[in-house]
């Protein structure tokens, strides 16, 4: 089966980014811009909050090792789809929630994701489902951040190792094989 793709938004993208990247079956993950109206949007355009965009990544997997729903379990366990416009500390419509989904079956298995989630979280899903849109990439300096950068980050020193420590705990089975 060729590669998929899926575009997902959960706040910062350094932080999806990091989760994301662990996965067996996960080719690559980009970090980047989507769902607002300026062409071509710059980081600082977006951070402003006036784009209209969400910071996002777009992932390529091979649906034969893991499934688009099992990304969209990993993505409501990993981030809280209960926060409108924010994670944490991160405020703003570029922050929020959201599912950019490539097609109709796609689109399908979000509404069920929705619905899924709603049992283990205690307050109401906001995470909406948007599209389609146009994807802009990230400068490069945002890619693979966690990897380089973010580890001397303050801010993603400690925002991700929680991320990850959910990963690991929910979906250790999923997880790449390292070294």
């Amino acid at each position: 089966m060729p590669q998929q793709e899926a575009i997902f938004a959960g706040g910062c993208f350094w932080c999806t980014e990091a989760v994301f990247g662990q996965l067996n079956g996960v080719s690559s993950v980009e970090s980047g811009y989507i769902g607002g109206q300026t062409v071509d949007p710059t980081y600082k355009d977006v951070c402003g909050g006036r784009t209209g965009h969400a910071e996002a990544i777009r992932i390529a997997f091979d649906a034969e090792i893991i499934s688009y729903a099992d990304l969209l379990e990993i993505f409501f366990a990993t981030h809280d789809p209960t926060q409108l416009n924010r994670q944490g500390n991160d405020v703003g419509t570029q922050y929020r929630s959201a599912i950019f989904p490539l097609n109709d079956e796609q689109k399908a298995d979000a509404e069920a994701g929705i619905l899924n989630a709603a049992t283990d979280w205690p307050a109401p899903i906001v995470t909406s489902i948007e599209g389609p849109a146009t994807w802009y990439p990230a400068e490069d300096y945002h890619q693979e951040y966690w990897e380089g950068e973010g580890q001397r980050n303050p801010y993603c020193l400690a925002v991700i190792p929680p991320k990850l420590a959910k990963l690991k705990k929910g979906f250790a089975e999923r997880l790449a094989k390292s070294g």
